[in-house]
């Protein structure tokens, strides 16, 4: 399921396995999520769809993004969008050497333009790499989805006590706002919603329908799979 954990030789006679990518960023989530949620979900979607279909591999994570937007918030660590792009291009250049299918499970929001442009390059060199990027609707950071999302994942890392409202207003009525000054521009906590009615049943269904979705897509990108059963 990991390759990370297989030996080389183990790894050799998975070729035929689609690899999965996760990516996420380490970035505020207000004063009750982790750094991590982002990388969290995009991990967590990866072992379900990987313990959904025997042809499948994940990757270790990517935990680094473009977080530029939660900057002046402690913690956030952002690489940017320029060296996100090129550490993919380069990574899914390495991996395809081994794997002649990967996706990229995209968590974070400030990482899709520079995926976008990676994955453009990548197939443009005739590489088979695919961007998921799944779709929860919902509040826009922090807020009600993402801490469903977290409580369904590792709830022990969630501070419920801690859980606020933040900026609730409509992500395009703020997004002027976000796009000239970041989180911090619009909410004093960093939080874009309300968390505080979040619960894991909520997030089990989110992650259920994001797991549904991804699988889809693999179906689709790949139906010759589902003819002829998982190929390792």
């Amino acid at each position: 399921m990991f390759v990370a954990q297989l030996t080389s030789p183990e790894v050799d006679a998975c070729r035929a396995s689609i690899l999965l990518v996760p990516l996420g960023a380490i970035e505020q989530h207000g004063p009750h999520l982790p750094l991590s949620t982002d990388l969290d979900i995009a991990s967590a979607l990866c072992a379900r769809a990987a313990a959904a279909r025997d042809d499948v591999l994940v990757a270790p994570a990517v935990p680094y993004g473009a977080s530029g937007e939660h900057a002046g918030f402690a913690g956030t660590l952002s690489i940017g969008q320029a060296a996100l792009e090129l550490l993919v291009v380069e990574l899914c250049r390495s991996a395809t050497a081994t794997f002649e299918r990967i996706v990229l499970v995209n968590a974070h929001g400030g990482n899709v333009e520079a995926l976008r442009r990676a994955v453009t390059l990548l197939r443009s060199e005739s590489r088979d790499v695919r961007l998921f990027c799944p779709g929860y609707g919902g509040d826009a950071h922090a807020g009600h989805t993402e801490t469903s999302l977290q409580l369904a994942i590792a709830p022990d890392r969630v501070r419920t006590e801690l859980a606020e409202p933040g900026d609730t207003r409509p992500l395009a009525e703020v997004l002027p706002l976000l796009r000239t000054g970041g989180v911090a521009a619009v909410s004093h906590n960093g939080i874009l919603g309300d968390p505080t009615g979040a619960n894991a049943a909520a997030g089990t269904e989110l992650l259920s329908a994001a797991t549904a979705a991804l699988l889809h897509d693999l179906g689709r990108w790949w139906p010759g799979d589902n003819e002829e059963g998982p190929r390792r």
